[in-house]
């Protein structure tokens, strides 16, 4: 067997013995793990006009929805991905979704993933949370190149990604098929030591 001279950044195996974590945002909301009494926000999320014009998030029932909570946790134990529930701390309903897709551990990197429901908008809940979860990544998971990435079209992303700290990197040409057809997207970055 040969080994690679280069160690992984995050040993395998790291991930998959922490517990996924609550974490507090500065406007009072917080992110939590996804709960089956969440499912309705996912059926939601989906028929949700902004949403469904920048995420491929296709949910048709609560039932649906519960089976998709179910991997989220699966994901996380196989360290392939970690996904929060934008939430009140008081036990209310998830009004948005962020977490790290695409993780690879050996590599350092991840690509994160997003969306708030009309419920959450306008207090910076997304900025907020797409800084507490890159804190998260680069000081507890120990990844080092963070991703974002956003159709060119999707301005309110691109707001996101430069008030959080991420540098547009540059544009990826027809990179995404979105219902209405193939975008650019941009490719912000954040790597550890940025801020």
């Amino acid at each position: 067997m040969i080994t690679s001279p280069v160690p992984p950044v995050v040993p395998a195996g790291h991930m998959a013995t922490m517990d996924q974590p609550v974490l507090a945002l500065p406007s009072g909301l917080e992110l939590r793990p996804w709960r089956v009494e969440d499912a309705d926000a996912l059926v939601a999320a989906a028929q949700e006009p902004a949403i469904r014009q920048w995420n491929r998030l296709v949910v048709t029932s609560r039932e649906e929805a519960r089976k998709r909570i179910e991997r989220m946790r699966e994901r996380w134990e196989n360290e392939q991905s970690a996904t929060w529930a934008v939430a009140p701390p008081d036990g209310g309903q998830a009004v948005g979704l962020i977490g790290w897709g695409d993780i690879d551990l050996s590599g350092g990197s991840a690509e994160i993933m997003y969306w708030i429901l009309p419920a959450g908008r306008g207090r910076g809940a997304m900025v907020e949370a797409t800084k507490r979860v890159g804190q998260w990544a680069f000081d507890d998971l120990g990844l080092h190149r963070l991703r974002l990435c956003h159709a060119v079209a999707n301005s309110a992303s691109c707001r996101v990604a430069a008030k959080a700290g991420y540098s547009l990197e540059g544009t990826m040409r027809s990179a995404l098929l979105h219902e209405d057809g193939w975008h650019d997207e941009h490719l912000h970055a954040l790597v550890h030591g940025d801020i």
